[in-house]
């Protein structure tokens, strides 16, 4: 057993054959397949090691400690002498029914501990009574766990890891492999999340135009048609920035030349693109890794060993998907080197051409006969292939780029996902429920270090047509302050199949989006130092306070306001506000203190969202499109909640606060309007901005 501090608060843990511990230098393989899972490979921290007695050892860090002794070791994490987490594991791994070693560790939980992370789930937060297994695609699996009491573990491996919480009083995983890799973290979920995404890898800040409103083609338009209500929607007023073409994919291989080409059901590519410029709007649309089948370059590819292949050598052929219309095909092993490389020069070329951010699906589930050239196979295979596929589709996109800036989209889970901007939601109902489901996704693959998930405002494929006014005003509500989300191009669920009432309040949340970007901007540029996703859930933001951690359908968006959606039909909700800060209301510019529950009833033109005291919201101007926003001016108004304490959250943040003698002075505010809060008063010095109390 090996054991390092290797940050603050984290403790690795390798026990293995001396073989595995120590195996010389490492083969290209393994190295690759290393650096998928941590981009931080050496340890930066020293600990403090005492033996209190034979066979027993105390490692303190800093505040965090780590206890671990007996033949059958028993771990206990502690920070500041308090233990938060206890756990037994296996000395030895036992071999499972099909031969393979497997590591124990059981974690003993209380009764009313909770447990977050482990990826998407449509439900409660809490994962208590789930099992999971890392690659199956369905389980929508992510390998980070943590707990309010203050502690968290993350098996770093690409092979089967299950997680068993189905027991009342224990948390189980089962790690398969020759030894077992395991980090500790001692801290708040805000240092877990911090320390665990600089430890595995963090997602660089994309362009601003993937912030504004996305528009999803509908099955069976044409391009002119989608064109058409993009006109249709600007000449309302209405803000859009990118098109989103429906599947099956836009580009592809040709049939028989490792080249690609554009559709069929786009004859006129360049006069599309010419289209969407002439309307600044940006294009994305679907790809997929792979080639036809029954087509000369799937025979070729198979030859010369460049796709998937089963035990026979012959190539693997996945079944049809919404990307390639149903048809077959052979999947590119793009462990291939040159195999990968194509991919990705033929995305360059395509993004040349005018597409500005590809959509692939890779996730999938591989039979146990199918093995890619570098010897990947089964739960390995199953894991890293949609790293692969994202992370070629990323170079595409972003290398060409200092600093890289880009965007693909891909719903896609996998050890490492939380290094790619930017992740989709889920598809679900036109419902209440689907409402809140597509919520609860994005606030749960944000507890397991996804910084960013969008939503879709509807779904085409789920009678759009229960899809009330109500509904579709709530929803927008939501999405309107999240990391970002899609208009549905389906007839209904534009806005142009409501009322003129409701789309001139749809009208007025999506000029809130564009006001907020450069504060939404600001937060995934935090992230990209944090590791905190948009939007973060109570029991992430408020770990001290758990009667916060109920309200899972309210969400902190960044530092600076709390976002209480109004989550059922007739307009009244319950809203909480957690204890430790005071929050000041948006809509009436009233104080309320934490730790307090209120019932309100807002309009369909309101949202109930509270600014957190000592912090301030940095709004920009109206837009109907990134493209007129002004890079020079990109802020007009400021928001302040209390006496400002806290440098705002935002995009190309310039903006400084510096408290002295009881008031505060900012700098940095030249221009804007400001809008103190009650009982405060603003004197402008020059450059300088002075916040006191009111006399």
């Amino acid at each position: 057993m090996r054991i390092e501090a290797h940050a603050p608060g984290v403790f690795r843990l390798r026990c293995g054959p001396r073989t595995w511990l120590e195996p010389g230098k490492p083969t290209l393989r393994a190295q690759r397949q290393a650096d998928m899972l941590l981009a931080r490979q050496e340890a930066v921290g020293e600990f403090d090691c005492q033996s209190p007695e034979p066979g027993h050892w105390r490692l303190s860090h800093g505040e965090a400690c780590l206890a671990i002794g007996g033949a059958d070791p028993v771990l206990s994490l502690s920070c500041r002498d308090l233990g938060v987490a206890q756990a037994r594991l296996s000395a030895r791994p036992v071999a499972d029914a099909d031969g393979e070693s497997r590591w124990r560790i059981e974690w003993s939980l209380d009764e009313d501990e909770g447990l977050f992370g482990l990826g998407e789930t449509l439900g409660d937060l809490d994962r208590r009574a789930s099992l999971l297994v890392s690659d199956a695609p369905a389980d929508r699996c992510l390998p980070l766990a943590w707990s309010p009491r203050g502690w968290g573990v993350y098996v770093n491996t690409l092979d089967r890891v299950e997680h068993d919480l189905t027991e009342q009083a224990s948390y189980t995983i089962r790690a398969r492999g020759a030894g077992l890799d395991l980090f500790l973290f001692v801290g708040e979920p805000g240092e877990i999340l911090n320390q665990y995404t600089a430890l595995t890898g963090r997602a660089g800040q994309p362009n601003l135009w993937p912030m504004g409103v996305w528009l999803d083609q509908a099955q069976g338009q044409t391009a002119e048609q989608s064109l058409q209500q993009i006109r249709s929607l600007r000449a309302q007023g209405m803000a859009l920035d990118v098109l989103r073409l429906a599947d099956p994919a836009i580009v592809g291989f040709q049939t028989d030349k490792p080249v690609f080409e554009w559709s069929d059901r786009e004859p006129n590519w360049r006069a599309l693109v010419t289209g969407a410029e002439a309307l600044d709007v940006h294009l994305a649309g679907s790809c997929i890794p792979g080639v036809l089948q029954g087509t000369p370059l799937f025979d070729e590819w198979e030859d010369r060993g460049w796709l998937l292949c089963d035990a026979d050598g012959s190539a693997w052929v996945c079944p049809g998907t919404p990307a390639s219309g149903g048809q077959p095909f052979g999947l590119l092993d793009l462990t291939h080197k040159d195999a990968g490389r194509l991919w990705t020069e033929r995305h360059q070329q395509a993004l040349e051409d005018g597409l500005d951010a590809p959509v692939c699906q890779a996730q999938f589930d591989f039979p146990a006969n199918i093995e890619a050239r570098g010897g990947e196979a089964d739960a390995v295979l199953r894991t890293s292939y949609p790293h692969l596929a994202r992370r070629a589709l990323f170079d595409a996109v972003a290398a060409p780029r200092t600093p890289q800036e880009g965007v693909m989209l891909s719903r896609d889970l996998f050890p490492g996902v939380q290094r790619f901007a930017w992740q989709q939601g889920p598809d679900v109902d036109n419902s209440w429920a689907g409402y809140a489901e597509t919520l609860r996704a994005a606030l749960s693959v944000g507890n397991s270090g996804v910084a960013v998930q969008t939503h879709r405002l509807g779904s085409a494929e789920r009678t759009p047509q229960s899809m009330t006014a109500e509904l579709y005003l709530r929803w927008l509500a939501m999405s309107v302050f999240s990391a970002n989300f899609s208009l549905q191009g389906h007839p209904d669920l534009m806005p142009d199949a409501f009322d003129a009432d409701t789309r001139a309040k749809i009208k007025h949340w999506l000029q809130w989006r564009y006001r907020l970007l450069p504060y939404v901007a600001g937060i995934i540029d935090d992230a990209v130092r944090t590791g905190l996703p948009v939007q973060r859930s109570m029991a992430q933001a408020y770990p001290a306070d758990p009667d916060a951690h109920v309200w899972d359908t309210q969400y902190l968006l960044g530092p600076a306001l709390l976002v209480a959606p109004v989550m059922q039909p007739g307009g009244e909700t319950e809203v909480y506000l957690p204890q430790g800060d005071a929050w000041w209301d948006l809509n009436t510019g009233w104080r309320y203190e934490g730790g307090t529950r209120w019932t309100l009833r807002p309009g369909l033109d309101t949202l109930p969202v509270f600014g957190r005291e000592g912090h301030m919201l940095c709004l920009g101007p109206v837009a109907q499109h990134t493209g007129e926003i002004n890079s020079a001016r990109i802020l007009e108004e400021v928001w302040m909640f209390g006496m400002p304490e806290h440098n705002p959250v935002v995009m190309r943040n310039k903006i400084r606060v510096m408290q002295m003698q009881g008031s505060s002075y900012i700098k940095g505010l030249e221009g804007l309007r400001i809008l103190p809060s009650e009982g405060l008063e603003v004197k402008r010095r020059g450059a300088e901005v002075r916040i006191s109390r009111a006399r």
